[in-house]
Order: C-alpha cells, then sequence, then structure tokens
C-alpha cells in the first residue's frame, strides 16, 4: 500500500468511530472541555499580561510622592522646578489627581487634572489636549470621561453631568462634554479629566500643592541614577521608576498566574489519565477487531494507519471544537468566572473588557499538547495487539 493518503482507510476509520459512537461521543466531549480550558487559561493570561505591559509602557519614568508618617501627602509643585536642576531630566511635572468613591456604583473613579498649555506626561493626554480645549473646560466646569465611566455614570442617570460631593459636604456639578477611548481598555476604564482648578476643588486641595510629581528622562539609562539623586534631594519622598512599577506587576501577576497554573495541572492530569486509560491496552472489542483485520489480509501498518486516521479526527475535532469553545468564552463572553482569578471580585471598579490577542504559539502549543499525545496513546496499543499472532489476538 502507498504512503500517500488512502480514502478508503479514512472512511473505514470515521465508520469504526461511528460505530462506537456513545464512547467516542463522551471521549470528543470530554477532550473538547479540557483542550477549551487550557486555551481560555492561556488567552485570558495573554489578554491581561498584554494589557498590563501597555498600561505600565505608558506610565511615567519617575513618579516622585510625598510620605508623612507613612502615608501619601500632597507635595509641592515647586518640588518640580529643583527637580529639573538635575542633569538628565528633560519634565518634572506636578500632577493632580485622585480616586474618587462614586457609592451608587461601589466603583472608583480616576479624576486627573490637565492644564491645556502644559506638557503632557503621556500621549494619550497630548492627543486629547489637542481634541478638547481644556481652558474653556474649566471655565464651563466640564469634564472629559473614558468610556467606561460615561457607561456607569448613564446608568445612574447621569448622562449630561455628574455631582461631585466635596470634603465638606457640599455638591460640585460638572458637565460631561466629551468622552474618549484611551489607548489602554484600562485607560479608559475608569479615567475622568478635569481642569486641575476643578480637581482641587473637589479633592480640597491647596493652590501650589500637587498630588505628585512625574519625571521624564530621555535616556532610559539615567532613570535609575537620576531616581536616586531625587531621594537624596528629598529623603521624606518615595521615589518609584516605571522599572520598579514594572516588577509589581509582574509579581501581582506572577502570583495570580499560580493559581492559573493549578488549573492548567488539573486540566492536564485529567488529560493524562485519559490518555493513560487510552494507552494501558485495548478493549477485547478492539483487540477482536484488529485479529479479524489481520485474518482477512491486513497488514501491521495498514492497521496502523487506520488507527492513526481515527485517533486524528476524533483528537483534531476535539481540538478544533476547543479553540473556537475557548475563543468564543474569553472574547465573546468575557470569561465568567476564570477572569475574575486575575481581575479580583472586588466591585471598586468599573467594567473591563478582555481585550483580542491572538498569538499563533498558543494554538501550537494547546495542539501539541492534546493531538499527538492522543494519537500516540491510540497507536501504541494497536501496535501491541497487531503484531500478535492471529489466533492469540482474537481469543
Amino acid at each position: 500500500m502507498k504512503n500517500n493518503l488512502n480514502l478508503y482507510l479514512i472512511e473505514f476509520a470515521i465508520n469504526a468511530l461511528l460505530r462506537a459512537k456513545s464512547k467516542n461521543i463522551f471521549i470528543l466531549v470530554v477532550f473538547t472541555l479540557l483542550t477549551a480550558l487550557l486555551t481560555a487559561v492561556f488567552l485570558i493570561t495573554g489578554s491581561i499580561k498584554h494589557e498590563l505591559q501597555s498600561t505600565v509602557d505608558a506610565l511615567p519614568q519617575i513618579t516622585v510622592q510625598k510620605i508623612k508618617a507613612g502615608r501619601h501627602y500632597d507635595i509641592d509643585t515647586s518640588v518640580a522646578d529643583e527637580i529639573l536642576t538635575i542633569a538628565g531630566v528633560s519634565e518634572a511635572v506636578p500632577r493632580v489627581w485622585g480616586y474618587y468613591y462614586f457609592e451608587n456604583a461601589g466603583v472608583n473613579f480616576s479624576v486627573v487634572g490637565i492644564e491645556q498649555y502644559e506638557a503632557q506626561y503621556k500621549d494619550s493626554f497630548a492627543k486629547l489636549v489637542e481634541k478638547f480645549d481644556f481652558e474653556e473646560l474649566s471655565s464651563q466646569s466640564s469634564m472629559v470621561v473614558g468610556r467606561g465611566v460615561k457607561e456607569v455614570m448613564s446608568s445612574s442617570y447621569y448622562k449630561e453631568y455628574f455631582n461631585f460631593i466635596k470634603p465638606d459636604g457640599s455638591l460640585k456639578k460638572v458637565t460631561v462634554a466629551g468622552v474618549f477611548d484611551g489607548d489602554t481598555e484600562l485607560e479608559s476604564n475608569d479615567m475622568i479629566l478635569m481642569s486641575k482648578e476643578d480637581v482641587r476643588e473637589i479633592f480640597d486641595m491647596q493652590e501650589g500643592k500637587a498630588t505628585d510629581i512625574v519625571v521624564k528622562v530621555p535616556n532610559p539609562e539615567e532613570v535609575t541614577t537620576v531616581a536616586s539623586k531625587i531621594k537624596l534631594m528629598y529623603p521624606d519622598t518615595r521615589v518609584i521608576s516605571s522599572t520598579d512599577l514594572k516588577i509589581s506587576y509582574q509579581n501581582i501577576f506572577d502570583y495570580k498566574s499560580g493559581v492559573f497554573l493549578a488549573l492548567f495541572v488539573v486540566a492536564l492530569f485529567t488529560f493524562f489519565m485519559i490518555i493513560y486509560d487510552k494507552a494501558s491496552g485495548l478493549s477485547s472489542e478492539e483487540k477482536r477487531e484488529i485479529g479479524i483485520l489481520k485474518a482477512i489480509g491486513w497488514r501491521v501498518d495498514d492497521i496502523l494507519k487506520e488507527k492513526f486516521y481515527e485517533s486524528f479526527i476524533l483528537s483534531f475535532l476535539a481540538y478544533l471544537f476547543g479553540i473556537l469553545s475557548a475563543f468564543g468564552f474569553v472574547y465573546l463572553l468575557q470569561a465568567p468566572l476564570l477572569r475574575e482569578i486575575f481581575v479580583g471580585y472586588s466591585q471598586l471598579k468599573t467594567s473591563f473588557e478582555l481585550p483580542f490577542v491572538f498569538e499563533i504559539q498558543t494554538l501550537f502549543l494547546v495542539f501539541f499538547l492534546s493531538v499527538p499525545i492522543y494519537i500516540a496513546a491510540t497507536i501504541i496499543p494497536s501496535w501491541r495487539a497487531a503484531t500478535l499472532e492471529v489466533d492469540e489476538v482474537i481469543r
């Protein structure tokens, strides 16, 4: 028999699968579920890691915070001018921002102050300054909100404006002047932009004070050196570099990845239990079938080819259904329950959608963890049975 594709063997393999319909359907369903779980784990991990990396890359190179009694306090804006005297520093921008808790929806908004003619530390803010006139927004007590914020406000009937509760208990009405989509889902998810003057009023922050100071260093090699110099100049500050943030984010990601790893191991263990059971031997009916095929003239390589087609069809269908199910579960349904392992069950956040990230290596990894192993688990016991004498196999 030639080594090319044999349609008659494929037809025989399909009929063999249909003869043991109940058993093969059960294997197909279990195999599909395991493949879908493994793929979903990889997809969720890849999506969140991509989003976190994009967010960290957009953060300032150095952030300087005032610390008093172990807590974060407002810092003098004059510190920015003194930081600019350090060699290697191109910009030092005082930031006025804070978290505002919206009790009605049980979420936190990030309220950020923007000055129209000030250097922006993020490219996305620079684009928004070109689109919106924050000097005019200040005169009208207006703000620009992220899409996620707009949805939360609208659900609480704040469609045209929002009432901020100031520390003294009075209200500040701010009109919604526009909606923006950030460079990342996390950015536009909970952010509100308005003038620094309005932010200071909402958080009762004095003029000449800022939440923190962000520092830009053109040469990435000098970031650590500049951070050390700032710490020497201001020992009562916390100096956070982008490298520190990346390490912190990675530690959190690695910790939560451990829970996903546990799921991954459980899924693999279950899969290999099925494979072990399959590889430990054929049923008497399968052995009898091989014996009959040998008796009517089938050679060992013919039997192995037929078993290969049989196992490939079943495992590849399970792989295909599992991959499609995982993509639908993660990107259409947004991975209910599984995604909470990473993003948490806390209600102090607006809704977050997993960004679509396609990595071809994920498909290859899941394929090689499933299809070839199942084929091998089918071929090996079939080969053992096919090499025995016909009468011994049938008996």
